[in-house]
């Protein structure tokens, strides 16, 4: 315990000198997936690193106020209001969850209207206080709003896709979580990979190459279903309190951290709605390996079965309407 006093005051006094070696900022940080994500990423981030919340509800400080009171070696602080300049400062990594959750009877093209706009308004701060930053969109719906900020990079002549992507990990999670019940395997030894978007159709696990377990034709499409519905699922299972909050924070987690490890020049593989020259969709969810300066290899996502291709074809129309909805909410202002 006193050595993890020493670190936190050594943390705060490098803060106050601005010398924190690096700086994880989280938009949206009072929210429902933001208060479990911050508290995630204290008790998960290396030593020397720096959190800081924003949003624009007036608790935000408190927030941080409440998680610097956990021992360990990674310090916080927070901020309210219109401007998140601040939290921005000197940002290696940026976070936003930002926006409006979907209710029962609302689908993630429902919330384009309010969140399209708070992502546009945060991406433009983004491009100025902290252009070279990671920048991973937790926010929905995420086939769209990872194209208007990249647009609006773009418009700021600071766009580097190899940094920017749409968090897709929840898919992923789900989908381990989901054949782990169903095969009565450990989640945790699974790996799956999804690829297309985060919405719907869009999103297609690739569950003929998961090793060591075998599917029948109706668990195939069963089991998709599940997973391309599971936001929905936890809609209407919360009968209009909000959307998945906690799962959605776990996945975010997961995803800062494998761009840490990336930062740090470790092997680091994940699934995320990058742009990275597929033949499919501008955008597009696969692996993809992250080094020190952001996405360096866009991997292959494998031999698809038949059910699987005839899954994906049928989806890149509602993609690609996704991903030009997001360009044209930025060009046509």
């Amino acid at each position: 315990m006193v050595y993890l006093r020493f670190v936190q005051a050594e943390l705060k006094n490098n803060l106050k000198r601005g010398e924190i070696m690096k700086k994880l900022a989280l938009l949206g940080g009072a929210g429902g997936i933001g208060q479990p994500l911050g508290l995630l990423l204290k008790n998960s981030l290396p030593q020397g690193w720096h959190l800081s919340l924003y949003d624009i509800a007036p608790v935000t400080p408190g927030v941080a106020k409440d998680l610097s009171h956990i021992p360990t070696p990674v310090s916080c602080d927070g901020f309210a209001g219109e401007d998140p300049s601040e939290a921005l400062k000197d940002a290696d990594i940026v976070l936003i969850t930002a926006g409006v959750a979907r209710k029962p009877g609302m689908d993630r093209a429902d919330l384009f209207k309010i969140n399209a706009g708070i992502i546009k308004n945060l991406i433009e701060k983004v491009a100025t206080v902290c252009p070279d930053a990671f920048v991973g969109i937790i926010t929905n719906p995420v086939n769209t709003t990872v194209a208007i900020a990249a647009e609006v990079l773009k418009k700021h002549g600071v766009y580097n896709k190899a940094k920017l992507f749409g968090v897709t990990t929840l898919d992923v999670i789900r989908s381990k979580t989901f054949i782990g019940e169903l095969k009565g395997k450990n989640p945790a030894d699974l790996d799956v990979t999804v690829i297309g978007g985060h919405s719907g159709v869009t999103i297609l696990p690739l569950l003929s190459q998961v090793k060591g377990v075998e599917f029948s034709d109706e668990e195939i499409a069963s089991l998709t279903h599940r997973i391309q519905n599971a936001g929905t699922e936890v809609v209407e299972a919360k009968a209009g309190g909000g959307s998945a909050t906690l799962s959605m924070a776990e996945a975010a987690c997961r995803f800062a951290n494998a761009i840490v490890k990336g930062m740090n020049g470790e092997d680091s593989t994940l699934c995320a709605y990058v742009e990275g020259g597929s033949p499919h969709a501008r955008f597009f969810a696969q692996p993809v390996k992250v080094g020190p300066e952001g996405v360096t290899d866009v991997l292959d996502y494998g031999a698809l079965s038949d059910f699987e291709k005839k899954t994906l074809e049928e989806m890149l129309e509602t993609l690609q309407g996704n991903v030009s909805k997001g360009e044209e909410f930025v060009n046509n202002q």
